[in-house]
């Protein structure tokens, strides 16, 4: 079992995560009733997607002995309304400043980033743009 969740009323659930022991409450966002004070589910996925990047490319990075330590990714999930669903996920990474990073290594990043298991299980029709910005 990967996680417990419960449903506390009021729109909120609280997730534990079986193997860490650790939580995560949601919160219905403010457009669909809630109060928007946690994350939605929502926000939860489109987040999921960037620490997901992050991560495959840290893995990338270890491999290749390439530094993405301190890099930032800024999230902004769009919805739809007929059906309600995340039509688009807008995503900025922005790579340290004090970083140099080669044409390969770029493409590297990219490309491990571009084909995380988030990504590639999202559905089709949700919009991923993803902009990687080079310091």
């Amino acid at each position: 079992m990967t996680s417990q969740v419960i449903y506390l009323g009021d729109l909120r659930t609280s997730a534990t995560h079986i193997q860490s022991n650790s939580i995560i409450e949601t919160d219905a966002p403010t457009d669909n009733q809630g109060k928007g004070a946690r994350f939605s589910p929502t926000d939860l996925v489109a987040t999921a997607l960037s620490s997901c990047m992050l991560t495959i490319m840290g893995i990338a990075a270890n491999t290749h002995n390439i530094d993405i330590t301190n890099t930032q990714c800024n999230v902004e999930k769009i919805m739809e309304t007929a059906p309600r669903r995340i039509g688009k996920i807008n995503i900025e990474m922005h790579f340290p400043k004090n970083n140099t990073y080669s044409e390969k290594e770029k493409m590297i990043l990219e490309k491990a980033a571009l084909t995380c298991p988030v990504m590639e299980s999202l559905h089709p029709d949700c919009i991923k743009s993803i902009k990687f910005l080079w310091p």
